[in-house]
């Protein structure tokens, strides 16, 4: 994937539309968003915001979904589904 990426995780979601609005503001066209788990639900919030709060010409130019196994810590393997959000400045 081309641009910026950023992981979300535990911080709070205006964090990340800082992040999103810093990493737009040096000359990049693009950023991803990539989270996984339970923090799939921050990163389409965090895209959410900067599109209709902050940047009205930004679009979401691809959306990518999957799951990756993780190993647990008794030995067996987890399944953790993961969401990539591609945004570019128009």
């Amino acid at each position: 994937m081309e641009g910026n990426i950023i992981y979300i995780g535990r911080k709070p979601v205006m964090a990340y539309v800082l992040a999103v609005m810093t990493a737009l503001r040096d000359t990049k066209s693009e950023v991803t968003l990539m989270a996984r788990g339970r923090a799939i639900s921050k990163a389409v919030d965090v895209s959410e915001v900067v599109r209709n709060q902050f940047i009205s010409d930004l679009s979401i130019t691809d959306i990518s979904i999957g799951t990756e196994q993780m190993e647990t810590e008794e030995g067996g393997t987890r399944n953790i589904s993961n969401i990539a959000i591609t945004m570019t400045k128009d």
